[in-house]
This record gives C-alpha cells, sequence and structure tokens, in this order.
C-alpha cells in the first residue's frame, strides 16, 4: 500500500507516520507534503498512491483548494486537530476523519475501511468527494459564536482581522466588529488564500479592502484600508515581494 501525507506540522507527520509503520507494517509512505502548492506540484510529476492522509488545515490555506487544482482520485482520509462543525459536510463521502492527536486504535479502523473498499467504491467515493470540496469551498462561511448566538459571516464579509494581547477579532465590511476564539494563525488557515494575506502578526486584510498602498521607512509599506484600523498595518522589507505578487494575483 503506496501512501501519502500531507501535512505541514512535522511532529504530527513524525507520530502519523510511527503509527502507519506499526498498524499497516507493509506500508509505503512514499512522502510528506506540506502545503498546497507543494501537493499540486506531487500529484502532477508523480503516479498516484493508493491511499491519501490529509491534514485540513495547511499553512497556505484549506486542503480542500487541492481539489480545485486537481483531480485527486484516490480516496483520503482526512486528519484535522479541530473537532468542528465542518467536518460534517463531508463525513458521509469520506473514508474517514481522525481528529489529531491520532490514535493507534483510529488509525487502525480507519485502514480496515479503505481495505473494504472496492474498486469501484473508490472511483465512486473520489467523484464525491471531489464535488463535495468544491461546494465546501464556495460556501465556507465562519461561523461566530458570540455570547448565546451563532452568526454565519462569509469570507467575502471580511475587511480585516486583527489580533491584540491574545485576542482575535474580526471587523466586517459593514462596520461590525465580532470575536474569534482561535488564533489569527487558525483564522488564516480558513480563509482563501487568493483575497486574504497575513500582513503581519497583527493583521490578516482583505485584497479588496485595500484603499492604497504607502512607501514606508527602511522599503517597507503602509496599507491604508477602506475601513478605519486599530494601529498602522506594515508590510516588512523581507514580505513586499510576497505581497506584491499576492497584490498582483500572482500566486499559487
Amino acid at each position: 500500500m503506496k501512501i501519502i501525507i500531507v501535512e505541514d506540522e512535522t511532529a504530527a507527520a513524525v507520530n502519523l507516520r510511527s503509527l502507519l509503520m506499526q498498524v499497516c507494517p507493509e506500508a509505503e509512505i512514499l512522502g510528506v507534503l506540506e502545503s498546497i502548492t507543494e501537493t499540486v506540484e506531487w500529484f502532477h510529476t508523480h503516479p498516484e498512491p493508493d491511499l491519501v492522509f490529509m491534514d485540513i488545515h495547511l499553512a497556505d490555506g484549506e486542503a480542500f483548494r487541492i481539489f480545485d487544482r486537481i483531480d485527486l482520485l484516490v480516496p483520503v482520509i482526512f486528519t484535522t486537530a479541530y473537532d468542528q462543525y465542518a467536518l460534517d459536510a463531508f463525513r458521509v463521502n469520506s473514508i474517514d476523519y481522525l481528529l489529531k492527536p491520532i490514535k493507534a486504535t483510529e488509525l487502525t479502523r480507519a485502514i480496515i475501511k479503505y481495505r473494504r473498499l472496492t474498486q469501484a467504491d473508490k472511483a465512486s467515493y473520489a467523484n464525491r468527494l471531489s464535488d463535495m470540496a468544491q461546494n465546501y469551498s464556495i460556501s465556507n462561511t465562519l461561523l461566530l459564536h458570540v455570547r448565546d448566538k451563532i452568526i454565519p459571516l462569509k469570507p467575502d464579509e471580511i475587511a480585516f482581522c486583527y489580533t491584540s494581547e491574545e485576542h482575535v477579532s474580526i471587523y466586517a465590511k459593514d462596520g461590525r466588529t465580532l470575536p474569534y476564539d482561535k488564533s489569527l494563525d487558525t483564522l488564516m488557515s480558513r480563509l482563501p488564500s487568493d483575497r486574504f494575506f497575513r500582513a503581519n502578526r497583527q493583521f490578516i486584510i482583505s485584497r479588496d479592502s485595500i484603499a492604497d498602498v504607502s512607501v514606508w521607512f527602511g522599503s517597507r509599506l503602509s496599507l491604508n484600508l477602506t475601513l478605519k484600523t486599530p494601529e498602522r498595518i506594515i508590510i516588512s522589507k523581507a514580505r513586499v515581494p510576497e505581497f506584491k505578487r499576492w497584490l498582483a494575483g500572482q500566486i499559487g
């Protein structure tokens, strides 16, 4: 059984590889891929494996975006650190999902489930998964818990996101400021990277909320948005080329 692991956390990848060797000694791990871009490139240049273990939240976005760029016709077992509502959207279509930290008993169950699939099952599963990923990508709505309410918020409604003193806030284009109960890193992984950019440690910005860009001291850039921000948004000199490529739409 030839396996590819898509995982951007080294410790998680090492743990999964070790568990696979325990519960499935005949498995051959072909490689560990750390991003959407790397995964797409690998599948363009290599024969398909038998099975893929795929983390949902990767450094450059949601793993579902992989299915927008390649026809992945092999079964996938999703892994995630977040047992959140999004899992229900694809649970019926996936072989299985494993919640981190992954346990040997759960991994064994997933491998047994994979082995029970016939070739027809695998082909049907791949088609359903591709459709599901496309639909999820289109309707990827954040659910924000605000006091006793759950507020749905689409990426198109977000102007920018800001963190201060470990509190993350989402600033909507309509003027609302909404709390987010996870880190800015987690929030960035939930947003499409072609429309949102991690400007610095404090800010995630939406492309269509940028009013103008000014050259700042030390070859840095200063961003002005269509909404007032809690502090000035500065792009460091080292990240200026990356920001310019993103602003021009030359990413991925």
